[in-house]
């Protein structure tokens, strides 16, 4: 049994402020030790129901926050910018589950703690054919497309909601509970990781229970930007059209493709964000 993880940081055990989240920020390098500890549990409930593989892939921001000396030995990591895939580097359909860790709310999502989807100010909502879609969504359809169903979601109670409501019978991990987006309820570590180390063990234990979160071709992501501005630089892409003064359309038969053109659209929002030109 091959295992794949992929572990975000706004639904990491402990974290609640935006400076934990970000290099530099303060605060940020005990979320990476915590963030890696999720990780860990995850790995470590995986070995207990019988995987004989994991890959695991940081999945956050720079993608170079899982602290590679504190992992499980017996997992590999997927780390650093420039992944196509972003959230779901790595992942096919040799593996018989996937499990998300540290995950959060979609935008908008009350209690949803660091609540966003994709990026946490430029955009507004995303659609997938038409439905509302958060990060667990995308990277659910992304799975599915491959024949690889989603095992365990672990985050916030927003989060875990929001999968139930989406997968069914999904196993979760509840590791704190959101009063608003910036603060929680929290449960310490030790306590926290045990949880999410029995969620991914039992998860694991009745595979035979999950099916894949397929949606159906040909896939449409519409995105509401939070500008005019990054709307109309997003819609130079190729494929990507302009749909109103702040939303975009792309439609593919490939949802590879919807997970790449997240990456170009978080450097292209970045840069007219930040008032940076992008056309040279």
């Amino acid at each position: 049994m091959k295992v794949y993880v992929s572990v975000d940081m706004e639904g990491v055990t402990g974290l609640t402020d935006p400076e934990e989240m970000r290099a530099g920020g303060r605060g940020y390098e005990r979320g990476c030790e915590l963030m890696t500890g999720d990780a860990n549990a995850v790995v470590q409930g995986a070995f207990d129901a019988g995987a004989r593989a994991v890959r695991v892939n940081d999945a956050h921001g720079s993608t170079k926050n899982l602290r590679i000396d504190l992992l499980d030995p017996r997992a590999t990591l997927v780390r650093g910018p420039g992944k196509p895939l972003r959230m779901g580097q790595g992942l096919d359909g040799t593996y018989a589950a996937a499990c998300f860790a540290g995950y959060h709310a979609r935008a908008g999502v009350r209690h949803g703690v660091l609540n966003h989807t994709w990026m946490g100010k430029e955009i507004q909502n995303v659609r997938l054919n038409g439905e509302i879609c958060g990060e667990t969504r995308l990277v659910a359809a992304f799975a599915g497309s491959l024949g690889v169903p989603v095992a365990l979601v672990t985050g916030d109670e927003a989060v875990c909601e929001e999968a139930r409501e989406l997968l069914g019978d999904v196993e979760t991990a509840e590791v704190k509970k959101g009063v608003d987006r910036f603060s929680a309820e929290l449960l310490p570590p030790v306590v926290a990781q045990a949880r999410i180390r029995e969620a991914a063990a039992r998860a694991l234990g009745r595979l035979g229970d999950f099916r894949p979160y397929v949606v159906e071709p040909p896939y449409t992501l519409g995105v509401e930007w939070n500008s005019t501005a990054i709307a109309a630089g997003c819609a130079v892409i190729p494929g990507v059209r302009a749909t109103g003064p702040r939303e975009t359309e792309f439609t593919t038969d490939d949802f590879g493709q919807i997970m790449s053109l997240f990456g170009v659209f978080a450097m292209i929002g970045g840069q007219v964000a930040c008032g940076s030109g992008i056309y040279g």
